[in-house]
């Protein structure tokens, strides 16, 4: 019955069209037909919860932004005694950002010689700061070595792999976009995340 979620409608079309999507791609991920989603888009439809959860995951956003509700106000201030440390892989992470954003902020602790020194392809950008120690960043086929107060930004499609060139590992500052992501965890370790 068309009219129960009244923004639901415009709102998927706008959110498809944002990500560059075709009605006919945004459907195969969503395991959907065209037709369908396409009725879920001109409000002849009204989508299901799974659909909704589908669907807000391809477009890199939540069910509560889909239905139109407002987020609660966020504190824009991190505090340091506020952020347990959480390790994976060896990696130790404290949280620098805000949860919940597009960006993720971390401050990482890299240790020398691990197995998470893998190569990582994922959608989005990413920026390091060293601020302790020296790092080792292969882009592609290039390797740099970054010293403190060095940093880089790059294109995170481009195979990409971090890893400390110091013995005593590497402290820096990291930030990533979460784009078209459907998991809001840290994308560096493979292991699974665990509090210290």
């Amino acid at each position: 019955m068309p009219g129960v979620l009244p923004d639901v409608a415009p709102q998927l079309r706008a959110l498809r069209r944002r990500r560059g999507l075709t009605l006919e791609a945004a459907a195969q991920r969503a395991g959907l037909s065209p037709a369908h989603l396409s009725r879920l888009e001109t409000g002849n439809r009204q989508p299901s919860l799974p659909m909704l959860l589908a669907l807000s995951r391809i477009y890199g956003t939540t069910v509560s932004e889909l239905l139109g509700e407002a987020p609660p106000e966020r504190d824009p201030v991190v505090r340091a005694d506020r952020s347990e440390p959480v390790e994976a892989d060896g990696w130790i992470y404290r949280q620098a950002g805000g949860a919940g954003r597009a960006l993720q902020c971390l401050r990482v602790h890299v240790p020398y010689a691990t197995r998470a020194d893998i190569v990582r392809v994922h959608p989005g950008e990413e920026w390091i700061h060293v601020l302790e120690g020296r790092v080792r960043l292969a882009l592609g086929e290039a390797v740099h070595v970054l010293d403190p107060g060095d940093s880089a930004h790059f294109d995170s499609l481009t195979p990409h792999r971090i890893g400390a060139a110091t013995p005593g590992g590497a402290e820096l500052l990291f930030v990533h976009t979460l784009m078209q992501s459907p998991v809001a965890e840290l994308c560096l370790g493979d292991g699974t995340p665990h509090r210290r």
